[in-house]
């Protein structure tokens, strides 16, 4: 009798994990969702590899066909794969609940908000790419931010001194 493979080994996290750090520090991030992405196969090798920006990426919600689409992602050429070719940067299809787009495209009604990529990873052998709405940060607020992460790094550097 054959065993059923374990949990472990169809999660698998062969790739690595891409994030976008500037979005964190630009906006303030209100919710997040986890969507797919359709992707051909040869973004895939390339995502894979980590030839991949989210830096200046951003998500829209279009009603006309209800759908979440993510521009300006740079995803670079994988070259064993450069005959099949696809363009780096172009429009991709993002897929979630019809409720959760919604939920999403109403809340970028509001002045200044958006939806950005957050983070960009594969979950069971599928690209997935976690999304979050977010309101700009003025300058005074990005001040602050940097101020309690460098308080917060001499406090640890104090303690690990001390643990010596």
């Amino acid at each position: 009798m054959a065993k059923n493979p374990s949990k472990k080994s169809r999660e698998r996290t062969d790739s690595p994990t891409v994030e976008n750090r500037r979005a964190r520090f630009d906006y303030t991030i209100s919710d997040t969702l986890e969507t797919g992405i359709v992707l051909a196969g040869s973004e895939v090798k390339a995502v894979r590899a980590g030839l991949i920006s989210l830096a200046e990426g951003y998500v829209r919600a279009t009603m006309a066909p209800l759908a979440l689409l993510l521009h300006n992602v740079n995803i670079g050429e994988y070259s064993p794969a450069a005959h099949l070719g696809h363009k780096p940067v172009r429009p991709r299809v993002l897929l979630a609940h019809k409720s959760e787009i919604l939920k999403f495209a109403r809340a970028t009604e509001g002045k200044g908000r958006t939806i950005v990529p957050l983070k960009l990873y594969f979950k069971n052998g599928y690209a997935k790419i976690l999304i979050g709405i977010a309101d700009p940060r003025d300058k005074s607020d990005k001040r602050r931010a940097i101020g309690e992460r460098e308080a917060k790094r001499d406090m640890d550097r104090a303690l690990s001194r001390r643990a010596r």
